[in-house]
């Protein structure tokens, strides 16, 4: 999977140095920033450290939004969950989280990174999508989880050369948004941190992806088929059975 953005990522070398500085640096300022309450400022650093995806003609724009978006929901996601929180230590662990991705696993263009890319931002992007719960709407809630699995889906499929990749992750986003509609008149949450569409789509993605993955390099087995499908299975009833369906915190 090569991307236009590949080209701007030096492998060696003093750009290369200065690269994985500057990506340690962003997620420190972003930290200072929302430790300082100037969030929108925050925000604003993540939009404009991706900058590069408009120093190209505008007809490549929307390819190269697409390719970064996972990148953006990412850094995003950062910042709503350090402003989510008050304690020091776990903001750190958000920030180091973040350098990480940033550092080692955004870079990597293999297969089975790409996949696991498509999942974190995936699991990120809902969760803190969920965790401003309080402040958005059903409406804009059920739109945010779409864009969400639509750009997920896409990172994923995209590093298949899947010829229905933009079909499929349309369909993704659609069963995200279905079920967030449906789901959200009822929020549950796990520890006060997971709510039940994060966890539900997260085990549907990992089960679906693993089928995907493993046909795709021919190591798919009817036994694995059925022991992933079977363990997919279990997990929604686990999940759908001994919820409290009450309207309340779980």
């Amino acid at each position: 999977m090569r991307l236009f953005t590949d080209k701007l990522k030096p492998s060696r070398g003093f750009a290369h140095t200065f690269y994985v500085l500057y990506n340690i640096l962003l997620p420190v300022l972003v930290y200072v920033l929302v430790g300082a309450q100037f969030v929108p400022v925050a925000v604003a650093l993540v939009l404009l450290s991706k900058w590069r995806m408009l120093a190209v003609r505008p007809r490549f724009w929307i390819a190269n939004i697409r390719a970064n978006a996972i990148d953006i929901i990412i850094g995003l996601s950062t910042v709503a969950l350090m402003d989510g929180t008050d304690v020091g230590l776990t903001r750190l662990a958000y920030v180091i989280g973040w350098g990480v991705w940033l550092v080692f696993m955004k870079p990597r263009t293999d297969l089975l990174s790409v996949s696991m890319q498509a999942l974190i931002g995936e699991v990120v992007g809902l969760t803190a999508i969920f965790s401003a719960w309080d402040h958005l709407s059903l409406l804009v809630l059920v739109v945010a989880v779409g864009f969400i699995c639509f750009f997920s889906a896409h990172h994923f499929f995209y590093g298949f050369d899947e010829e229905h990749m933009r079909l499929l992750a349309y369909v993704w986003a659609y069963f995200g948004a279905a079920l967030t509609w449906i789901l959200g008149h009822w929020l549950i949450y796990y520890y006060h941190i997971v709510a039940q569409p994060t966890l539900i789509l997260a085990a549907m993605s990992f089960g679906i992806a693993t089928l995907y993955y493993l046909d795709h390099v021919d190591r798919l087995s009817k036994p694995i088929r059925r022991q992933i499908i079977f363990i997919l299975m279990t997990v929604m009833l686990v999940i759908l059975v001994f919820s409290d369906w009450g309207d309340k915190i779980v």
